[in-house]
C-alpha cells in the first residue's frame, strides 16, 4: 500500500526526540508498503522533500517548541493541520493514511482526506486528548470543552482502527464508544540496540562534570508542566546534606529556565543540566547513572502516559522510580524493575534515592530485570511488527 503517515513531531535517530514513527516506518517499509510522512521543521534551510532511509519526508514550516505559549501552540497546531489537510488533498491518492497524536487537531486532515478522497485511515492516540488540556486547566471554555469531544469521537468514529500507547488510553477510547475491537494497544517501544548496559565511560564523566563515585539519578525528557518538575526538585531539598548523590537531566520545555533558577538559589549544586542531546549521546549518559526518574504531575489522565524515556531507561538496563499511580506502577511492580513514589510526598522520593544509594545491589537486580523486560516484550522489533500486522490486517 502506499500510505500517507501525518505526525507533526516526526524525528530520525540524529534529532533529540521521541523516534517511534520513524521506526514504525521502517518496518511498515520492510512489509512492502511505501510510506510518505508530512511533517514539520523549524529550519528554514531544510530541503522540503527528502528522502530518509526509505521514507519520503514532506516538511512544512511550522516553528514550534515546548516553550512556546498556549495561544503560540495554538497557531502551531492549526497551521499545521491546515497545511497538512491541503497536502492530503493534493498529494497522489494514497491507499491509507496513518494520523498520530498530539494535538488532536492532526484528526482534521484525516476527516478531510475520508470524506473528500474516500482515504481510510488509522488513528493513534499518544495522549488522550482533549482529556489531557482540560484536567490541567489548559482549556476551560465550556462551549470549547463539549465541541473538543464531539470531535474526539468524530475521529474515532470514522477511523479504520485505533491504536492507543496504553491500556488506560485504550479504555478512553473505548469509553467514548469506539468499538473494543477496533481498539489496539501498542505502548511506546524499547530500543534494545540503542540503549544498553555497558562499561561507563569515565571520559564522559569528566566531560560533563560528574563525579565517578556519586550515585547518579537522571531525569531525560520534557520538563513541562505535566512532569512534575517542581516535585523532584522538592525531593532534591531533603537531599541537599546527602553525600555522594547526583541529579542529571537531559532535555528541555516550558519550565527548564525556571527550574534551574530554582536550584540555583537554592544551593542544589547537585542539579546538573545538559539541554536536548542526540540519542547516541543520550544513550551514553544514561548508561553512566543508576536510577530513571519517569514522573508526572498528580492528575488522573496522566495516568494513562506511555513515555518514551520509561522504554529507555528498560534497555538502558535502569532501576526505574515512577510516581503515576496507573499502568506503570503496575508493570514496575509485577516486574521488580523498580519503585512507586506517592506524588504527593516529595520525601518519599528522597528516602528512595538514599535507600538505593545504600543498597547497589537492589540496583543491579532491577536493572537486569528492566533488561529482560525490553527484550521480550517492549523492544521496538516486536511492536513495530504488531503495528504493521495490525495495518496489514485491515480490510481496506
Amino acid at each position: 500500500m502506499k500510505i500517507l503517515y501525518i505526525h507533526q513531531y516526526f524525528v530520525t535517530p540524529n534529532e533529540p526526540g521521541g523516534t517511534r514513527s520513524y521506526w514504525i516506518s521502517k518496518e511498515l517499509i520492510k512489509h512492502g508498503h511505501e510510506v510518505t510522512m508530512i511533517t514539520t521543521t523549524r529550519n528554514k534551510n531544510q530541503q522540503k522533500v527528502v528522502n530518509i532511509d526509505g521514507i519520503k519526508v514532506i516538511y512544512l514550516l511550522v516553528p514550534y517548541n515546548n516553550k512556546m505559549s498556549i495561544i503560540q501552540r495554538l497557531i502551531a497546531f492549526l497551521k499545521f493541520m491546515m497545511l497538512s489537510s491541503w497536502y492530503t488533498l493534493k498529494l497522489e491518492k494514497h491507499d491509507l493514511a496513518i494520523v498520530t497524536s498530539t494535538p488532536l487537531t492532526v484528526g482534521f486532515p484525516a476527516l478531510i482526506g475520508k470524506k473528500l478522497r474516500r482515504l481510510p485511515y488509522v488513528f493513534e492516540v499518544r495522549d488522550l486528548w482533549p482529556e489531557v488540556p482540560v484536567q490541567m486547566g489548559g482549556v476551560k471554555n465550556k462551549f470549547l470543552i463539549k465541541l473538543l469531544y464531539w470531535f474526539e469521537k468524530k475521529i474515532y468514529k470514522n477511523s479504520e482502527h485505533v491504536i492507543a500507547l496504553s491500556p488506560g488510553m485504550s479504555d478512553g477510547v473505548i469509553a467514548a464508544g469506539t468499538p473494543e475491537k477496533k481498539v489496539t494497544t501498542i505502548p511506546n517501544m524499547s530500543k534494545i540496540k540503542e540503549f544498553w548496559p555497558r562499561e561507563k565511560d569515565h571520559n564522559l564523566i569528566k566531560e560533563l562534570g560528574l563525579d565517578s563515585n556519586s550515585f547518579k539519578v537522571v531525569y531525560f525528557g520534557t520538563m513541562g508542566l505535566a512532569n512534575a518538575m517542581d516535585y523532584i526538585v522538592d525531593a532534591a531539598k531533603y537531599l541537599k546534606d546527602e553525600k555522594k548523590i547526583e541529579f542529571v537531566f537531559l532535555g528541555g520545555g516550558a519550565l527548564e529556565s525556571n527550574i534551574k533558577l530554582i536550584c540555583e538559589n537554592e544551593g542544589l549544586e547537585f542539579m546538573n543540566f545538559y539541554g536536548k542531546v542526540p540519542m547516541e549521546r543520550l544513550s551514553a549518559i544514561v548508561n553512566l547513572c543508576d536510577v530513571s526518574l519517569v514522573t508526572f504531575s498528580d492528575l488522573p489522565i496522566l495516568a494513562t502516559n506511555s513515555p518514551n524515556k520509561l522504554f529507555d531507561t528498560l534497555s538502558a538496563g535502569k532501576t526505574i522510580i515512577v510516581n503515576s499511580p496507573g499502568w506503570t506502577k503496575t508493570m514496575v511492580e509485577d516486574n521488580n524493575c523498580g519503585f512507586y513514589v506517592n506524588p504527593k510526598n516529595p520525601k518519599e522520593l528522597a528516602n528512595k534515592i538514599i535507600e538505593l544509594r545504600d543498597n547497589p545491589n537492589i540496583c543491579t537486580t532491577m536493572g537486569a530485570n528492566s533488561r529482560i523486560l525490553a527484550e521480550t516484550t517492549f523492544d521496538k522489533s516486536i511492536l513495530c511488527k504488531k503495528f504493521a500486522d495490525t495495518i496489514d490486517s485491515l480490510s481496506l
